[in-house]
């Protein structure tokens, strides 16, 4: 990313430009992040193709004031802390699902980031999460808004990250290349056993809770976890977009109405 490009992106999220790549900047760059740029899965309900390269996701994330999911937002997010002068490394995560079971290999993209103080995971990509990065080599329990979050080594050298003693996922610890994610971002958009096949999200944190739109559905959320459900109107979908994400459609995405996009993968971070 040149000058231009990351000014751009931190106009983005409302950020200004960091004196130093410290530990202080990297959480608010997470959080203003978190609060500006969706999690998402509209485009595979659109039938846009999602392309895992640095100016297709640019072009979507910053150029159209658009969010995603994991592989674009943490893949952006990436490309960004790397401008600003962090070391960062793109980690694999399988997904803890139903009864224990975890997701397939690449099915989750987080970031491991290097900063004078130490390493810290970040994750703007995983919905309902850390609203600040979590202190990567703590074995403790840490105390965020979003809950209580704990790094746990496993036997076979991965680690776990759990959030209010739930399993979320399991991180491999080798770094890997933006390209190798291409066949999880395949299978979760294309898989008719995925769950971003089989439903909408379009999901942002604010600072007072969080809001999500799914389908027709609106749901706000409070800090105290009070929450509000309504539905939406045929006629005013498109508005909910625009008004509470920032998202300008010309249609609605409606799940199974049109075929699965396919992915290409066009060089890295």
């Amino acid at each position: 990313m040149d000058t231009a490009a990351t000014d751009a992106y931190l106009d983005r999220i409302g950020a200004g430009r960091p004196d130093s790549p410290d530990a202080d900047a990297l959480r608010a760059l997470h959080l203003s992040h978190l609060r500006t740029v969706p999690f998402e899965n509209l485009s595979i309900h659109l039938g846009e193709e999602i392309v895992l390269a640095e100016q297709p996701v640019l072009d979507k994330i910053v150029g159209a004031r658009r969010g995603g999911f994991c592989y674009e937002l943490n893949g952006a997010f990436a490309m960004l802390l790397g401008a600003l002068g962090y070391e960062v490394e793109l980690l694999s995560a399988r997904v803890f699902g139903a009864e224990g079971r975890l997701g397939i290999p690449y099915d989750h993209l987080a970031l491991r980031v290097q900063t004078p103080d130490g390493p810290w995971l970040a994750d703007v990509g995983f919905g309902r999460h850390s609203h600040l990065p979590l202190r990567w080599d703590s074995r403790a329990e840490q105390t965020d808004p979003g809950g209580v979050f704990r790094i746990e080594e496993t036997e076979t050298g991965d680690l776990d990250v759990l959030r209010d003693g739930s399993p979320q996922y399991r991180l491999e610890q080798r770094p890997r290349a933006y390209a190798d994610f291409e066949v999880g971002c395949w299978w979760n958009q294309t898989s008719p056993t995925s769950h971003f096949t089989q439903s909408l999200v379009c999901s942002r944190l604010t600072e007072n809770g969080r809001i999500t739109l799914s389908g027709r559905t609106l749901v706000t959320t409070a800090v105290d976890g009070a929450r509000e459900e309504r539905q939406v109107g045929a006629d005013e979908v498109l508005a909910a977009y625009r008004e509470h994400f920032g998202i300008a459609l010309d249609r609605e995405p409606v799940v199974g109405e049109v075929p699965p996009p396919g992915v290409r993968a066009q060089g890295r971070p």
